[in-house]
């Protein structure tokens, strides 16, 4: 690869714009960050960090753009690139996940970069970071998203305006950085593109998958079997289990067929796979993508994050939706969260509407993985902390959650653009109305329902007792929280 940095005039209208990273900058960012960040002591080794340095673009931006990676102190690995025909505008992405290695993945951040390239595309500036470690952490996820549009302004000047974009878990994270760094009239960010986000939080965002964890089980007996080493079910898996995906894939076929086609189920695979999907709502297509995290990440979030402390309750939910609902309510497994675990997880991710510039959100009704649902979870959350008018809401009649059409995608960042430039707030239907201009480019698809509006939270999941209100976490409470010694989640 080429390490040679261009001059300025290589990028176009780069003149007396860009300038070179200062001396020790990586460092100095680590420390102001850090003293925004309440919580346990970080268990993170300070890494030597490297500056931008010009890379191969993916092939989607080739000619387009230059692109740029490194390493900040804390280790977290970066993707910048700015494009030819820059607008003077920044997009700092927040990815989802969250990926469970120990390490920072360098691989991360440029395949985001390939992945939302329709930003590049459309004239901004683009920054994302690969996150210093692995595994839970949002209020670490927002500390190094808000870390990589410092180390991008040292490196090439302020833009004229800043948007943070998060897609799925990154939904949650930019949401963060919004209550965090964005608060205020002289806070860096102008708006914030949130898009198929898993707005609910932690504490109460992943309470189906608690649903599903339980429910499977009841039906199962395999996850563990009774042969095996027995643990409390809200662990996800008991700490030092090598067990596998592939493991876990295998479970779930012997138990429900879901690999096979209907006529090569047994019976009772059918009536198993009948009554958790009835009784959860998860979709087929993406049972197992649901259980993995309800085993995997929940062990993270449990014996990596709190200590082994139990954040989660299914306490007071009547399960229905099966065959025998009164058989599978007095059978499932019951437990209580640990208060502490729930305030630690809640801190860490949960959010306080607490919001003071432009946010535009964007969610598949067909989302199989964060339901739609999230979307009135945050509207509720602003509306609790009086900041809604600063959210608007569209839906898509979409069924991915990875991934939404680059049109939408295109359309979205000009209409939040226009949004903070003139301060016209835009409508469900004028933001339908102006993608088929963006879809004369990209070619992918418009494919708005302005009329569209979710239900609440609850008609999706089972509220737990106090979990109607919103938000789950006042602003008050995340004050209040932030002066206990340790609180949420080490970075």
């Amino acid at each position: 690869m080429d390490r040679t940095r261009p001059s300025t005039s290589e990028i176009q209208g780069g003149s007396g714009f860009l300038r070179r990273r200062r001396a020790a900058v990586a460092a100095g960012i680590a420390g102001i960050l850090l003293g925004t960040l309440s919580g346990p002591a970080s268990a993170t080794t300070t890494t030597d960090a490297s500056a931008p340095a010009v890379v191969e673009c993916p092939a989607n931006l080739a000619g387009k753009a230059t692109c740029y990676t490194g390493r900040d102190a804390d280790g977290a690995y970066y993707a910048m690139a700015v494009p030819k025909n820059w607008n003077r505008s920044l997009v700092v992405h927040a990815h989802g996940g969250p990926d469970l290695g120990a390490e920072s993945d360098p691989e991360r951040s440029t395949g985001d970069l390939e992945r939302w390239s329709v930003m590049v595309d459309e004239g901004y500036a683009w920054a994302g970071s690969s996150y210093r470690r692995g595994g839970y952490g949002t209020r670490m996820a927002a500390a190094d998203t808000e870390k990589v549009r410092r180390l991008f302004v040292e490196e090439f000047g302020t833009p004229k305006r800043t948007y943070v974009h998060g897609q799925s878990w990154g939904g949650d994270v930019a949401a963060k950085v919004v209550e965090t760094y964005g608060a205020g009239k002289r806070g860096p960010y102008d708006g914030a593109l949130l898009t198929n986000g898993v707005l609910g939080g932690g504490s109460r965002g992943y309470d189906y998958r608690v649903d599903l964890r339980v429910v499977y089980q009841y039906y199962c007996q395999n996850h563990p079997r009774p042969t095996e080493v027995q643990y409390p079910l809200w662990e996800g898996l008991r700490e030092g289990s090598t067990m596998t995906s592939a493991g876990l894939g295998a479970r779930l076929q012997e138990c429900t067929g879901f690999e096979s086609a209907p006529q090569d189920r047994t019976a009772v695979q059918q009536r198993n796979l009948d009554d958790i999907l009835g009784v959860t709502g998860v979709p087929e297509r993406t049972l197992e993508s649901h259980l993995r995290f309800a085993t995997f990440t929940f062990r993270d979030i449990v014996h990596n994050r709190l200590g082994g402390r139990n954040p989660f309750s299914n306490q007071g939910v009547r399960y229905s939706g099966s065959h025998d609902d009164k058989a599978l309510n007095a059978g499932v497994e019951r437990f209580s969260a640990d208060p502490t675990a729930v305030r630690d997880l809640s801190y860490d991710s949960d959010l306080t509407g607490k919001v003071d510039i432009p946010v535009l959100t964007l969610h598949a009704i067909d989302d199989p993985t964060a339901f739609v649902e999230h979307e009135s979870a945050y509207r509720d959350s602003l509306r609790g902390a009086g900041r809604d008018r600063h959210l608007v809401q569209t839906f898509s009649r979409e069924s991915e959650h990875s991934g939404l059409s680059d049109s939408e995608y295109a359309n979205s960042i000009a209409a939040l653009d226009s949004w903070v430039r003139t301060g016209r707030k835009p409508t469900p239907k004028s933001v339908a109305a102006s993608c088929p201009a963006f879809d004369a480019v990209h070619g992918t698809g418009c494919f708005y329902d302005p009329g569209f509006r979710p239900g609440s939270y609850a008609s999706k999941v089972d509220a737990r007792p106090g979990g109607l209100r919103w938000p789950a976490m006042t602003s008050g409470q995340e004050k209040a929280w932030s002066r206990i010694d340790g609180v949420g989640i080490a970075p």
